[in-house]
């Protein structure tokens, strides 16, 4: 009963397509703690914004670095087993909700690996300003074509799974 008033398939409801457009727009502008108005403003104003912006840069790193040694295999084994379950219960199973879970957490968790790899790079080279900007500039132009990818699959395939079940459902 709670189940039919919650309505599980997820590509024919507009909450999803809301949360799925607000998730990349969220994630092309926040580098994993980074904002791009601080990576604009340090270009443009100069010493303060590129303090501030090395500061978070180097307290991202030093993080990444932190997360990787001790809880790495952890957290990368249980992304995997929760991909997995997504992957199976969605496209074996046919659980709608299942695709579009996975739809969103696996290019997300993709994005979060090359900012992982980045931030831990730049901690180890340490650049100048305009080295760093380039690079930041670099992860999110990466991360927006994935999301624009991700968006693009994910759009085509709730249009393939609601043309499959019709306007009234199966």
């Amino acid at each position: 009963m709670i189940l039919a008033l919650l309505d599980l398939r997820s590509f024919s409801n507009l909450w999803f397509w809301i949360v799925l457009a607000g998730i990349w727009t969220f994630a092309g502008s926040l580098l994993v703690g980074v904002p791009h108005a601080l990576a604009a403003e340090a270009q443009a104003e100069g010493s303060a914004a590129e303090r501030d912006l090395h500061d978070l840069v180097r307290i991202r790193a030093i993080r990444a670095e932190t997360l990787v040694e001790r809880q790495g295999v952890w957290f990368a084994g249980l992304g995997t087993f929760l991909l997995t379950v997504l992957a199976l219960l969605g496209f074996l199973y046919d659980v709608e909700f299942g695709q579009a879970a996975f739809l969103i957490l696996f290019p997300l968790s993709l994005c979060w690996l090359m900012s992982l790899q980045s931030f831990r790079r730049m901690g180890r080279e340490r650049p100048d300003t305009a080295g760093l900007l380039l690079r930041l500039r670099r992860l999110r132009v990466s991360i927006q074509a994935v999301g624009l990818i991700a968006v693009l699959a994910t759009s085509a395939w709730g249009m393939y799974v609601n043309a499959l079940h019709g306007i009234l459902g199966r």
